[in-house]
């Protein structure tokens, strides 16, 4: 399977043949990271609201993969505040990033960057709509400990 410049905007975008194979992937990663795999690839972190854990993971895994990363934890900082609108900071930010990764608080903010960008496009919590890294990191997990997707009864709390 390709997924060169695919976005990762919703959960829904994926095929269950998809979705297995980026966790058996995952696996293999998880064993034997390839430390180079993004050699002189740059990340872009947008996050327009407050984020620990995911922000972090992004920079981690893009850093253990041999990566750069560069962006804001608040908005405040940007041009968004003299009035900017996301399209055009997404315009702006392809011309130096290799992939995007966007949190907002607006629903849909995440498709809307994808459309607005040349470049790849990952959906780092958009409101309260997709979160769907955190869903893959889910269902990775579960995998793990249960040793199967199927057939099981999840209570989230």
């Amino acid at each position: 399977m390709n997924f060169k410049n695919r976005d990762i905007i919703s959960i829904h975008d994926f095929s269950k043949d998809e979705l297995l194979y980026i966790l058996k992937i995952s696996k293999l990663m998880e064993k034997k990271p390839d430390s180079n795999l993004l050699k002189d690839k740059i990340l872009a972190t947008l996050f327009f609201e407050p984020s620990t854990r995911t922000r972090l993971s992004f920079t981690s895994a893009m850093e253990q993969l041999g990566g750069k990363v560069m962006g804001f934890a608040t908005s405040t900082m940007t041009s968004i505040k003299k009035g900017e609108t996301l399209w055009d900071t997404i315009k702006m930010v392809q011309a130096y990033a290799d992939v995007i990764a966007i949190r907002h608080p607006l629903e849909g903010s995440a498709r809307l960057a994808a459309e607005a960008s040349s470049k790849p496009v990952m959906n780092a919590g958009d409101g309260v709509n997709q979160h769907p890294t955190q869903t893959l990191l889910d269902l990775y997990t579960i995998q793990k400990v249960k040793g199967r997707l199927d057939n099981l009864h999840i209570g989230i709390l």
